[in-house]
């Protein structure tokens, strides 16, 4: 399976994107901080859904998917506290990609484990 032909990799990617666009407007004081934590948490997501797509079978696939899972999990806490500290506003669209990701994530695993 190529991880490249995946959607849920493709958006996945899209949010990476969209993760260092946003925290380049953080304050420089968070350079080594909340920037540098959320830039970590989106490129994990797709960098494990890449990852299980190379393993051998389903299980250890599944298994990358409920990794990348939890890295949208952090990212999702990460830009809450980017929130509240005002780093960002909540119209900026990041929170509907992460949903959307996470819309993906969930339905690829369901579908890999009903095969």
């Amino acid at each position: 399976m190529n991880h490249k032909d995946l959607d849920v990799w493709k958006k996945s990617m899209d949010l990476v994107e969209t993760i260092y666009k946003l925290t380049q407007t953080f304050p420089d004081a968070e350079k080594y901080g909340l920037t540098s934590q959320m830039r970590r948490s989106a490129v994990s997501i797709p960098s494990n859904i890449a990852e299980g797509a190379a393993r051998k079978g389903d299980k250890e696939l599944i298994h990358f998917l409920h990794i990348a899972l939890g890295s949208l999990s952090e990212l999702d806490t990460q830009y809450l506290i980017a929130l509240r500290l005002e780093f960002i506003k909540n119209e900026d669209g990041c929170n509907l990609q992460m949903i959307e990701v996470k819309k993906l994530l969930l339905g690829f695993r369901n579908y890999i484990e009903k095969k």
